[in-house]
């Protein structure tokens, strides 16, 4: 019985020990059951990551630690390991991106998302920092209920992100260009338009979205020209040029437009992309800045540079041809004088008529151009021979004998002194025919004015003496050089009872130079009046003049008057009649013993406003002459308005009056008309008892030259005049 109880015993231990053996056993497989399930788990989650390029997270939210999975990419295509790292919380985002990481935790947390949202930088396990997408759940709660951790992915976005700031900054750069922008389909229909579009054109996006670019084709290209240009877009998928436009308003525009190509995946066009600006403005103010480069803005006429461009083509057309040209430059006397009279407007409007008169004279086919001022050039091509040249130069002095009207109701005369130069014979190059065309044209003034001239080479020698000169003229007050000569006048007896007397004399300036000697006044006041030192000389000349005056009176010569030049310059100070009052009282001298000589070409360039100006001086009781009668164009109707008391006639007429009938005719016309306004006359130049007869037949109230006296110096003069008395009053000085 003992012996079965125990084989009993021990059956069953062995029962209970293959039973726990089968437990063992079991539940090994069942844990390596479970080692494979959750490495295939682990695998899975692995592939996972890997695959969307997310992190794992779980947060622990009473610790504040966060625990990050990820699947660091080992870039040969195949996942790599999985990797685990625990982070605190307040180091997971960026420092400047942690508050709002920490602030959308909270707000999941207390109830009002969810879902738990953020975007933010954070530092990957390579430590770059990246842009990443955060959402995640609550995974555990506490029996309140109180989330006490979290779980969920975070994707990278930075790529996403960057794709995002290109489009937001591609989008913000079309809104904010000049350029109307516009995408086009494949059959040029607008897909979008930018706002500068709608800006330019007129069209709303809504207006043109789906219609055929064709809405803005211009009535200045034909139909063909647009369906030519695309075409080319659409062979070549870029084409870029100018073409005209049509706003909606139907205002026409002038654009600049590039197109390109937007391909599909396929390589294939999907799309167009115009890019247009308005440039009609940009043209024009291109256009206006070629013509300010080549044209005076004031006449139109070329300036400068085009006519130095059209002399060149000119010469080598000459070249070719054998033919000459010849080179015209102008300058018109006293200008600056008429100018400052008038004022500078009334002056630029004298220009454009002066322009007007030399371009028709000279012809349309022929250069006329502005240099500056009142220097004009013209350019005369296809000439044969130097005759050619003079008789445009004639016609264009002829020309302007007549007066130009200014405004409808003003009339100015001006004359041009010219200056001619030649092609071959002067110059080969345009810098040398202006160049020697500009010297003679200063021979011509220095000549008389209103006259022309042709270059020579011993101008040259001319015109460096007149620079010389020039800047010698500067120091002659300073120097002293300056002195003046004296020239009586014989007032011829009017009944055979009175006597002829000498009762007055011209101041004549003469320029003695340490360095040059004697220079004639017709070379040096030329050079005092074109540099303004005219302005001081003569105020010297009068003050001088007015003393000898004043000496001579002291000495008997009471009844005696003295005439002085004036320039025009110097007629145009608004101050002169005060300068002239302010020496009459400084040298004692009264006005009525003063007499102002003015040349013709000055009083006549605009007499109604030289009028205003001489009656000043006439109101001082000063006598105003006009110096050189006959040699200009004077208007009987404006010599009546200026408040002059003499005429002089010009020793030119004087000069052949016994052998050129015109020059007698002219002068004895001149002495009657004289006579008809109530004027003194003076003739000039008196040398012969030939001339002196005639003149005194015809009434002359004086005379002035050498057949009574040379130009002496003071007090020579003043001898003379005391000793001289007529040889034969009866027969010669005295007026029948």
């Amino acid at each position: 019985m003992s012996s079965f109880v125990d084989l009993r015993f021990l059956a069953a231990a062995v029962f209970v020990l293959l039973a726990l053996i089968a437990l063992v056993v079991w539940r090994r497989r069942a844990d390596r059951l479970r080692m494979v399930d959750m490495r295939e788990l682990e695998e899975r989650l692995k592939l996972a990551l890997w695959a969307t390029g997310q992190y794992y997270w779980d947060y622990d939210v009473v610790a504040g630690k966060v625990r990050r999975l990820q699947v660091k990419d080992p870039g040969d295509g195949n996942a790599g390991r999985l990797e685990a790292h625990t982070l605190d919380i307040r180091n997971v985002a960026h420092s400047e991106d942690q508050p709002l990481m920490t602030e959308r935790i909270q707000h999941y947390l207390e109830g009002n998302d969810d879902r738990y949202r953020s975007e933010h930088r954070m530092l990957d396990a390579d430590g770059k920092l990246i842009w990443v997408r955060a959402s995640g759940r609550a995974v555990k709660r506490d029996a309140a209920g109180k989330v006490t951790r979290m779980a969920g992915t975070t994707l990278d976005i930075t790529r996403e992100r960057e794709i995002d700031d290109e489009h937001r900054v591609a989008a913000q750069v079309l809104r904010s260009m000049s350029e109307a922008v516009t995408v086009l389909n494949r059959d040029f229909e607008f897909v979008s338009v930018n706002p500068a579009f709608t800006r330019i054109t007129g069209y709303e996006e809504t207006e043109v979205i789906g219609r055929s670019a064709a809405l803005l084709d211009s009535s200045r290209h034909d139909t063909a020209f647009y369906h030519h240009i695309r075409a080319l877009v659409t062979r070549h998928g870029h084409y870029a040029g100018e073409l005209w436009q049509r706003r909606k308003d139907g205002e026409e525009f002038l654009c600049a437009y590039e197109f390109n190509v937007v391909l599909d995946a396929n390589g294939a066009q999907q799309y167009f992309v115009a890019v247009l600006n308005d440039i009609t403005q940009q043209k024009r103010a291109e256009e206006e800045l070629r013509y300010l480069a080549n044209y005076d803005t004031l006449t139109g006429l070329p300036n400068r540079t085009l006519l130095s461009e059209r002399l060149w083509r000119a010469i080598m057309h000459a070249q070719h041809a054998q033919v000459r040209i010849a080179v015209l430059f102008l300058d018109f006397d006293r200008f600056k004088d008429i100018n400052d009279s008038l004022g500078h407007a009334i002056g630029d409007r004298i220009l454009c008529a002066a322009a007007q008169r030399l371009q028709a004279t000279v012809g349309e086919h022929h250069t006329v151009a502005r240099l500056g001022g009142d220097e004009f050039t013209a350019v005369l091509e296809n000439i044969n021979s130097q005759e050619d040249a003079d008789d445009v130069a004639q016609a264009v002095l002829k020309a302007f004998e007549a007066p130009l009207t200014i405004d409808k109701h003003l009339e100015v005369s001006i004359s041009p002194s010219i200056g001619i130069s030649l092609y071959p014979d002067h110059g080969l190059v345009p810098a040398d025919l202006l160049k020697h065309a500009d010297t003679a044209m200063y021979q011509a003034k220095a000549a008389g004015r209103r006259t022309s001239m042709r270059y020579d080479d011993t101008m040259e020698v001319a015109t460096r003496r007149r620079a010389i000169l020039s800047g010698a003229l500067r120091k002659v007050l300073d120097r002293n050089e300056l002195h003046l000569v004296y020239q009586p006048r014989l007032t011829l007896a009017s009944t055979p009872s009175a006597a002829a007397r000498i009762s007055g004399a011209e101041a004549l300036l003469r320029w003695s130079s340490r360095e040059h000697g004697q220079i004639d006044p017709t070379e040096f006041i030329l050079l005092a009046e074109e540099s303004g030192l005219i302005r001081d000389i003569g105020e010297w000349v009068l003050r001088e003049a007015c003393q000898t005056l004043r000496d001579w009176r002291r000495q008997g010569l009471d009844d005696f008057r003295m005439a002085v030049n004036v320039s025009g310059l110097q007629l145009l100070r608004g101050d002169f009649p005060d300068i002239v009052s302010d020496i009459l009282i400084e040298t004692g001298v009264p006005a009525s013993a003063l007499e102002l000589e003015l040349t013709e070409s000055v009083l006549m360039a605009s007499a109604e406003q030289t009028a205003a100006r001489l009656q000043a001086f006439r109101e001082l009781g000063v006598s105003l002459a006009i110096d050189d009668f006959g040699t200009g164009y004077s208007s009987l109707a404006y010599l009546k308005r200026l408040p002059i008391t003499t005429v002089k006639i010009d020793k030119e007429f004087i000069d052949d009056l016994a052998r050129n009938p015109d020059d007698a005719a002219i002068t004895g016309t001149i002495i009657a008309m004289a006579h008809s306004l109530g004027l003194n006359v003076v003739a000039e130049g008196v040398e012969t008892d030939t001339q002196m007869q005639f003149l005194q037949q015809r009434h002359c109230h004086e005379i002035q030259g050498f057949w009574l006296s040379p130009p002496r110096e003071a007090q020579d003069c003043l001898d003379f005049i005391r000793r001289w008395a007529p040889a034969q009053p009866d027969a010669a000085l005295v007026l029948s």
